[in-house]
């Protein structure tokens, strides 16, 4: 990342920041999270198949959490970049999924949220980008109650 795109991140947290007041989510009970903070959230999901995190394998990582500034409107642009382990990984398109997942249950900030596969580090990285933000596709996933048991596992908290 060269210096002036480091300052822009930066900057965009900061406003996050200054923009962000703590407040309880009344229906949830929980302490709202801003989206600068999903990072936290991510690093402790479970690969599907090896028992270490998504953080261990380097498949997240803080350099892939990207916030833009809110919009007029308030909501947080949330873009997450992560690598999978092989270029021709099975388990792309479920990592993608409970990293969604993991951060739809915790952000809840007005925020829309692109989850990406590092460019160049998958053979089917299109196809599994346009998978993992589709909307009507993450519904019908979760409907499946196999995938969404998988989901579960991966993405509970183990402290």
């Amino acid at each position: 990342m060269n210096y002036s795109a480091y300052n822009q991140v930066r900057a965009a947290a900061a406003i996050c920041r200054e923009s962000y007041h703590r407040r309880t989510d009344a229906v949830a009970g929980r302490v709202a999270t801003p989206p600068r903070d999903c990072i936290q959230y991510i690093r402790n999901i479970r690969d599907p198949e090896k028992p270490a995190t998504l953080e261990d394998l380097s498949v997240v990582y803080e350099d892939g959490v990207m916030i833009r500034a809110s919009t007029d409107d308030g909501v947080h642009v949330v873009r997450i970049e992560f690598n999978p382990t092989v270029p021709h990984c099975s388990l792309a398109t479920l990592i993608g999924l409970c990293i969604r997942i993991k951060l739809e249950r915790n952000l809840f900030e007005k925020f829309k949220l692109d989850i990406f596969i590092r460019k160049g580090t998958h053979s089917t990285e299109e196809e599994i980008n346009k998978q993992i933000n589709d909307k009507e596709r993450i519904a019908a996933a979760m409907e499946n109650p196999d995938l969404r048991d998988l989901v579960e596992g991966c993405i509970q908290d183990g402290d």
